[in-house]
């Protein structure tokens, strides 16, 4: 048993300690989260709505969370990964949890699990329960951290679990085609509980899984939808329709199906939500570094997007909202991503690259990320610089009246820009 005399006395020593805890960053498996879950005797009896996908989760889980809290209910949410500070990744009632808080509860997980070896990811997901059935709160969004089968929230058994879409990512853990990456996903659902997809055309593994394990199964598109016009949309479901609802708070022009999956889940939960409350969590949800506008001279927007799917959906919003100047990136990425497919889908957009390194152990270097897009753009117009808030201030410096900056490619990109734009 852990010697709670020698525990951690503030929550940067509970997270440095976490990173060291596992010789794995990701191990995939519920068997260890199971045992200290019984341990810890966690069996919320509130209702859980899990989100997976490749991406898209954030945006939906923001969304659900918005609206339930303007329905009058003790939301939780827990989300990763964290920008700035870990205590983002759990909130109760839109608040991130305090350091005190979360420092009880890594200390409640620590004295249960015995010499049971867990991640930071499956330590932390623990921890986040433990807090949400300590808080009473009165339901939970959980967003997955990595695939769905195997990831430490799927322990908890959903009540409605959304897949919002399906893209090649995590090739290494979850395959390299959508089929394989899909079944992994569809590990969230349950017999009998409401499996919605809000991806427009899924892998068969998706469906096929569902109904493997006798799933209510609803698809975008099919099960229910939307219609949109130009400044509102109307939400149908099997026979149910809420017509004239506000576009999404959060920008970009996949919002409305991520919308629809959080919509869709809310009406098949049993929680009285009343339409206009609906409406106005549509028009209230944020979500930082989702097309997020940080600055207007210059117009500074940062993205998390990391992959195609994501950079493809960004491009287009780019696209949609040109400047009248350049458009100036500042981009980096982790060595493992997909970094060609990327690059292809925002080549378009942008006039001038500043390329920078992450100081991250996964991080692909300034040179080595420089070499790529040089490669594939050899007209491009690229400076290749070491850090990312060097990047971001060489940019700001050189970006005239009616330039745009665009600072994405992975979320330690979109923390550094916002830390630098802080300074």
């Amino acid at each position: 048993m852990p010697d709670s005399t020698k525990q951690p006395a503030d929550l940067a020593g509970w997270l440095a300690y976490l990173e060291i805890l596992h010789p794995k960053t990701i191990a995939m498996g519920l068997e260890r989260v199971d045992e200290v879950k019984q341990r810890l005797s966690l069996n919320p009896d509130f209702p859980i709505i899990t989100v997976a996908g490749t991406n898209g989760k954030g945006s939906t889980c923001a969304i659900l969370e918005s609206i339930l809290m303007r329905a009058g209910y003790s939301v939780a949410c827990y989300s990763s990964p964290h920008l700035i500070n870990y205590n983002e990744r759990v909130r109760v009632a839109g608040n991130d949890t305090s350091d005190d808080d979360l420092c009880r509860a890594f200390a409640a997980v620590e004295q249960a699990r015995g010499d049971v070896v867990l991640t930071y990811f499956e330590f932390g997901t623990l921890a986040a329960m433990w807090y949400f059935i300590q808080s009473k709160v009165d339901v939970a969004v959980l967003e997955v951290g990595l695939g769905g089968r195997l990831d430490a929230v799927n322990a908890f058994a959903p009540d409605s679990a959304i897949i919002t879409c399906i893209d090649i990512d995590h090739v290494e853990f979850l395959g390299n085609s959508r089929d394989s990456i899909g079944f992994e996903k569809a590990g969230i659902y349950r017999a009998g509980v409401p499996a919605i997809c809000g991806d427009d055309s899924p892998p068969a593994s998706i469906p096929r899984q569902a109904q493997k394990i006798g799933a209510d199964y609803r698809q975008i598109g099919v099960d229910f939808g939307f219609d949109e016009y130009a400044d509102t949309w109307d939400f149908w479901s099997q026979g149910e329709r809420i017509p004239d609802l506000p576009k999404p708070s959060l920008a970009g022009h996949y919002q409305l199906n991520n919308a629809a999956c959080a919509l869709q889940a809310l009406c098949l939960l049993p929680l009285n939500i009343e339409r206009k409350v609906m409406k106005s969590g549509l028009q209230q949800a944020t979500l930082q570094g989702r097309y997020q506008k940080i600055s207007e001279q210059p117009e500074v927007i940062v993205d998390v997007a990391h992959n195609p799917h994501a950079a493809r959906s960004l491009a287009l919003n780019l696209r949609n909202n040109p400047p009248t100047g350049r458009t100036i990136a500042v981009f980096a990425m982790l060595a493992d991503k997909d970094i060609a497919g990327v690059v292809r889908m925002m080549q378009q957009e942008v006039d001038v690259w500043y390329v920078a390194g992450i100081q991250q152990g996964r991080g692909a270097g300034h040179e080595k990320l420089a070499h790529e897009v040089r490669s594939m753009l050899p007209q491009a117009i690229l400076f290749a610089i070491p850090t990312v808030a060097e990047a971001y201030m060489q940019a700001c410096r050189s970006a005239v009246e009616n330039d745009r900056i665009i600072a994405f490619g992975s979320f330690y990109t979109v923390a550094d820009v916002l830390r630098a734009s802080l300074n």
